[in-house]
């Protein structure tokens, strides 16, 4: 591999169990050459991924922290330019399905938990770095959904539409500073979780962890330097 963000700097939030899509994030743009801060809610889980990172030869920091907490995202955000001296690239990939149920069943308590773990805290994280990203430019990943929406995730399914204005808006207004906003809109992806709740007898045609990163690595660097405000699907071979 190419290092293709070797001297750069990428905040990736959402790097917390083992086989799950941050934890190949993570370790594609360490492999790309990237210096990373890798964020999750729970410290003992963030700091696992970071010890495996570092003991395949990249620098990383760990964070934990709350990222629908206003304020702790832009301590967050501080604590990462003041340790490395700049930002590049922000991944939002916190988040996920996390409420499944019919309409009727779902609480204004489910409403908000979804759209706070996978809009508001990509619209924090977003918010916080822009000041930084219009000095030198930079490259946010946002993550959708693909396909139409589904029953019983009728939160959910908003959130990812908001994710995917958020996207749309945030690269209107990054285009003055050269800051691409993209996402990623991955189809079922092979992640521990998945198979374990899922229990699939073939994961061949699903979405490779690997393959959803090496499309994160791809927006994040010069490769895509003409594409901003683009939803790129990534479904396997099931889409």
């Amino acid at each position: 591999m190419t290092r293709q963000l070797s001297g750069r700097v990428a905040i990736v939030t959402g790097v917390s169990h083992d086989g799950q899509v941050g934890q190949s994030v993570a370790a594609t743009l360490a492999a790309a050459g990237a210096s990373l801060a890798v964020v999750a809610r729970t410290r003992q889980n963030v700091e696992a991924r970071a010890a495996e990172l570092r003991a395949a030869g990249a620098r990383v920091v760990p964070y934990a922290v709350d990222l629908t907490d206003e304020a702790a995202v832009a301590a967050l955000v501080r604590a990462v330019h003041g340790e490395f001296g700049r930002i590049d690239v922000l991944v939002n990939l916190a988040g996920g399905l996390t409420r499944y149920k019919a309409v009727t069943e779902h609480s204004v308590a489910d409403w908000n938990h979804e759209m706070g773990n996978n809009l508001l805290s990509a619209f924090l994280c977003s918010r916080a770095v822009f000041p930084i990203m219009r000095e030198n430019g930079g490259a946010i990943v946002n993550f959708s959904r693909a396909g139409l929406p589904q029953a019983n995730m009728v939160a959910y399914s908003c959130a990812k539409a908001g994710v995917d204005a958020l996207t749309r808006t945030l690269a209107l207004e990054g285009r003055e500073y050269k800051i691409r906003v993209n996402a990623i809109a991955p189809g079922i992806a092979d992640t521990a979780s998945n198979i374990e709740s899922m229990k699939p007898k073939d994961t061949s045609r699903w979405a490779r962890r690997e393959d959803i990163a090496d499309a994160v690595l791809f927006l994040a660097s010069a490769a895509a330097g003409g594409i901003t405000g683009q939803i790129l699907p990534v479904t396997g071979w099931s889409g």
